[in-house]
């Protein structure tokens, strides 16, 4: 299967999540000498109780990631997102030369004969865009799974051999080891600050998305409302006769795809371009995804969807039953109650300010009862709060690291009211929370969890978090 000769390699994976466990399982034949290393020994644990890991393979808890792999002689490390840009691990590779992969890279490089990639990132939107591509590859006859940041990991796909074309998710995270990927087509949906804990600065962020558009053979897409996606692919080195493509919450121009009232348009992928426009669907068949009016993010989301999907050579009415048919993801704008004429929405996936920004700028001005807070990954939210000031009637803070928000609410939206959730609740924190926002609510108003920060001071993950929201309610229901 493989196009990589590992035999005889001393290969180190560093963090036995998911993607750690899928590469040592796909490698377990290679003839590479594996050795496996976490930081936690429950997670060794887990990759033993799971079976993944083939009964060979060593596997190490090690408190010193960096000194246990290199101790060990490596020829290439492959190591997981959880490791930052900024470790000592990463420093050391590269002052040492040593090659240090994602699994993502070593992913690309085990195919012998690639299959294509229709690759994206953004600070936000990535899950359900993907989605949506693979709902529109798949409704043209195409095995496409989504990969990579989501599902099954692109290296175990790779290994199986059983997909026509793959949509992508790439995190900056694993763009920042991603070397020689040749995507078909590339998008980025937006960029903003997030993780500049683990990047070390906003600019080192933004540089690591913008490898998504490297190597591109076909298309480069991204949107019009953020010009620093159209530099980013001003700036990338593609193969020759890869070009831009552009998309718009408007009337497109010739190369973009757009919106002309409630219909999806292509002004790029047809030879009549300059004079026509393909049909790709109506905003009709994306009610299903979100309440009232279809939000311009999820419309945005739709049409790079369709760009991926139309560089690929995929048919306009392939890409409208594609979106007809992609059923959203949990914690994404969804309605979880609707009582008292106060509706609850779960946006638990709102991880950042900029996800925040669109699901607050969705609902109607003045009616909104925001439940916000969590692990802030060092942003601030001047700029959030300045925005969505409009649509807040209350808001209640939860998390241990409160204090971004606070200040920004302070400065920013004094007059509204604020309850705060005590840091030290955590086993109580959403039933505290929905609690007080019960109270605040009013008929008419919607009850938005949408925290713009990450979830992992109180909760497990941002799934979690939405459930216990869910679940929060659903108590408040039946008290």
């Amino acid at each position: 299967m493989s196009g990589l000769d590992l035999a005889g390699a001393r290969v180190v994976v560093v963090g036995l999540g998911t993607s750690g466990r899928a590469v040592l399982d796909v490698l377990g034949t290679s003839g590479a000498r594996l050795l496996g290393l976490d930081g936690r020994e429950s997670a060794i644990e887990a990759a033993r109780a799971g079976g993944e890991v083939p009964a060979s393979v060593e596997l190490r808890a090690a408190e010193d990631l960096a000194e246990a792999a290199f101790a060990a002689g490596p020829d290439l490390l492959v190591v997981s997102p959880g490791v930052p840009a900024t470790s000592p691990l990463l420093r050391r590779a590269a002052a040492e030369g040593v090659a240090t992969w994602s699994e993502v890279e070593l992913a690309w490089r085990l195919q012998e004969t690639p299959v294509p990639w229709l690759t994206l990132t953004g600070t936000n939107g990535k899950t359900t865009t993907v989605g949506m591509l693979s709902s529109i590859l798949t409704a043209a006859g195409l095995r496409a799974p989504a990969v990579g940041n989501v599902g099954t990991p692109v290296v175990r796909v790779v290994a199986e051999g059983a997909a026509d074309v793959l949509a992508v998710e790439l995190s900056s995270f694993q763009l920042h080891l991603t070397h020689t990927v040749e995507p078909e087509a590339s998008a980025c949906l937006n960029v903003a600050p997030d993780h500049l804990d683990w990047h070390g600065s906003f600019d080192a962020y933004a540089a690591d998305k913008a490898k998504v558009y490297a190597r591109t053979h076909r298309a480069c897409v991204y949107t019009v409302a953020d010009p620093r996606t159209r530099a980013m692919v001003e700036e990338a080195e593609v193969v020759e006769g890869a070009r831009a493509v552009g998309v718009r919450l408007g009337a497109p121009g010739v190369g973009e795809l757009g919106l002309v009232e409630d219909v999806l348009c292509d002004r790029a992928f047809l030879p009549t371009r300059h004079t026509h426009a393909a049909m790709l669907g109506e905003l009709s068949d994306l009610a299903h995804l979100a309440p009232g009016d279809v939000p311009a993010h999820v419309v945005t989301d739709a049409l790079v969807a369709a760009a991926l999907a139309r560089a690929h050579g995929v048919a306009p009415e392939d890409v409208r039953a594609g979106l007809r048919a992609y059923a959203p993801g949990a914690h994404r704008i969804e309605v979880v109650a609707e009582r008292d004429g106060v509706t609850w929405i779960d946006d638990s996936k709102a991880t950042n300010a900029h996800a925040a920004a669109a699901s607050l700028g969705a609902q109607d001005p003045g009616r909104v009862v925001w439940i916000a807070g969590g692990l802030a990954k060092g942003a601030r939210f001047d700029e959030l709060v300045r925005t969505v000031r409009d649509r807040l009637a209350a808001v209640v803070l939860i998390g241990v690291d409160r204090e971004p928000l606070r200040t920004a609410l302070g400065r920013h939206a004094a007059e509204v009211p604020l309850v705060e959730v005590s840091a030290q609740d955590t086993g109580e924190v959403m039933s505290h929370a929905v609690a007080e926002a019960a109270r605040l609510a009013r008929k008419g108003d919607t009850v938005l969890l949408a925290p713009a920060c990450a979830s992992m001071d109180q909760f497990p993950g941002y799934g979690a978090r939405g459930e216990a929201f869910a679940r929060a309610v659903r108590e408040l229901g039946e008290r």
